[in-house]
This record gives C-alpha cells, structure tokens and sequence, in this order.
C-alpha cells in the first residue's frame, strides 16, 4: 500500500517512506529519513537529520525529531539517529542524533513511550519498553536499560546509567547509575528500594525477588567494605541468580562510578 501525504506537508526529495505511511498536515520530512512502513505522523511535526524511524512508529504534532544535537561543541558532522519500531512520540516530544564526542549516533530500542514535551540528548542510548512521562529530560551521553520508567519532570544528568526495569520517580534528579530494578525518589535522587512492582508486572518469580531483595540488603544496608567488594561477595553467594547477577554485573561493570545509595539517617 502506498502512502498517504497530506497536500499541505513537505516530504523533500531522497526521503525513503515506507507502505502504509500517513503523513498529516504541515508536517516536514527532511531528505534523509527513513520512515519504515506503517509509520504515522499526526500532524506538524517534524523529522530531520539522518534519522531513521521504525515501523508502525508513531509521532505527535510538534515533536521536533532528529534535529542537531543541542552541543556547542557540534560542528555538522554527519550524525545519526535510530528510533526502533512501535514507539511512540507525543507532543512536543524532542530526541536528537549523536555527536563526534559520543559515537556520531543515538540508538532508541523498540516499543517505547515519550510522553509529551519529553527530551532524549545526544549520544544516548535507550533500550525497548522504556517510558519517559511528560517533562522528562534525559542528557546526552545516557545509558537506559529495557522496561525503564520515569516519572514527571525527571531529570537525568549526563553520561548517567539507568538498569534495566529501574525506576526513577516524578521530579527527581538522577546525577549517579541507578542499578538494575532500583527504584529511586527526590532531588537528588536517592535509591529508595527495589521496583517491586514493576518485578511483579514482569512476571518474575517469587524465589528471584526475595533473592534479589535480600541482595539488596547486603549490597546497601551493610556498611563493610566497598561497594564493589560486597558486589563481588554478593554474586558468590546468590550464583545462578539471574536478577542479582544482572544488579552485581552493572556494578563490577564500572566499579568506580558513582552509585545511587539510600538516605543516610544523618
């Protein structure tokens, strides 16, 4: 099925538009982009830059989608955005392609939710399932795991990593990783507990969530050692623990960064 292109929108020449895409009013296309089939724009938005958009992707009026990253230190090089399939981008919506400081790419999985006026930086990549609510803000240089959610008018610092099936609360500003399944709250945001619903939602078992909970407690209520020393004790002990090994593995990964801990009582 050929697509659909409302009189009023400009699709410029080199643009690949895939079947079945609906192109609404006074909306541009820039010569660059790819729209894989079943692709929708709803109306007034825009995709530019080298940008390639999965299929059955949805976009909302005045998302501004692809457009030079928003880094002083660009200098037109040739960057790339790619936005999985299934996703959808709401209004006001802002995700921007790469830079030469961060691998000339942003990389966005599939089935994903930017919910209105939500930003995604240069150079970061997210994975599938992920969902960004309204005013999210997400810096360059981000690492998302799958099945993420942010709350309201979160913020993100770059360069930070997010874990998989983590959650990061309404107005809370994420300046350290936030391991695996953590959950976190305030400004700065500090790691208020494992997102035990989201475990549940996902169907993981029982037996993995108590074992993964009790890791919890020896990774952040026990005060000998470091962080990466009660890791690597830690994933002895739970071995064959598929969560807590993936919690110990963000961990070990990059030991000397900085990690989102719970409030002290001081």
């Amino acid at each position: 099925m050929t697509a659909s292109v409302h009189a009023s929108s400009v699709v410029e020449d080199g643009a690949q538009i895939g079947d079945d895409v609906r192109i609404g009013p006074f909306c541009h296309v820039g010569p660059d982009v790819v729209l894989g089939d079943g692709v929708e724009l709803k109306s007034h938005a825009v995709v530019a830059g080298r940008t390639r958009i999965g299929v059955r992707s949805t976009i909302f009026p005045f998302a501004s989608i692809g457009h030079q990253a928003q880094d002083l230190k660009y200098r037109g090089e040739a960057a790339t955005l790619t936005i999985g399939q299934d996703c959808i981008m709401r209004e006001g919506v802002t995700i921007n392609p790469g830079t030469e400081g961060g691998g000339l790419e942003t990389v966005i999985g599939d089935r994903c939710a930017f919910l209105a006026n939500s930003h995604v930086g240069h150079d970061s990549r997210l994975g599938d399932g992920i969902i960004l609510s309204n005013n999210v803000m997400i810096a360059g240089h981000v690492t998302v795991g799958d099945n993420v959610i942010m709350g309201g008018g979160a913020a993100v610092i770059q360069f930070t990593r997010v874990g998989d099936n983590a959650f990061v609360g309404g107005l809370a500003g994420l300046e350290n990783d936030l391991i695996p399944f953590g959950m976190v709250m305030g400004n700065r945001a500090r790691l208020n507990g494992l997102n035990l619903v989201g475990l549940k939602r996902h169907g993981f078992a029982r037996e993995d969530i108590h074992a993964l909970r009790s890791a919890f407690k020896e990774l952040f209520e026990v005060s000998e050692g470091t962080l990466r020393q009660r890791a690597e004790k830690v994933a002895a002990v739970h071995a064959g623990r598929d969560l807590v090994l993936r919690v110990t593995d963000f961990i070990l990964a990059e030991p000397e960064r900085r990690f989102c801990t719970p409030k002290s009582d001081g």
